[in-house]
């Protein structure tokens, strides 16, 4: 069994004949003060495995920061149900939805877990917004001189 990707994005689906799309994969996160919050952020993946790994399979994820401290976290289970005749590889598609909680600047990570055996990490950046400048005043030079009619 072996993760054939993961990504971090805005959007994603898997559509009924399995078929996924994915919008806005990234990996930067800018906001404008922290503690901060990036509402539905999608982690999309994809499984593939040989035709003898069919059933079922543990998935974890987890979110960490750079000290190690996990945000998020949960588990489930991926089931690979038995292929056509003649079709040697299988494959399982996710998009998992989170609210994100991100209490500082700096590195975070999705950790996936398959079976016990970590299979990757997504990594993530998260920086405050520079500070907007502050708006000019108008200068003090007098204003434009009205046109005058001909002649006047």
């Amino acid at each position: 069994m072996h993760l054939d990707f993961a990504v971090v994005a805005d959007y994603a689906l898997v559509d009924q004949s399995g078929k996924m799309s994915v919008l806005g994969i990234f990996q930067h996160i800018w906001v404008p003060q922290f503690p901060a919050m990036h509402p539905r952020l999608h982690l999309v993946l994809r499984l593939k495995g040989k035709r003898t790994e069919v059933g079922e399979h543990q998935v974890q994820i987890r979110l960490m920061d750079e000290e190690d401290a996990e945000l998020l976290g949960g588990s489930g289970t991926v089931n690979f149900a038995e292929p056509p005749a003649g079709v040697t590889e299988i494959e399982a598609a996710a998009v998992l939805v989170f609210d994100v909680p991100f209490p500082h600047a700096g590195q975070y990570r999705f950790e996936i877990t398959v079976d016990g055996e970590r299979k990757a990490t997504v990594p993530i950046t998260v920086s405050q917004m520079p500070p907007m400048p502050a708006p000019t005043s108008p200068s003090s030079s007098p204003p434009p001189s009205s046109p005058q009619a001909p002649g006047s």
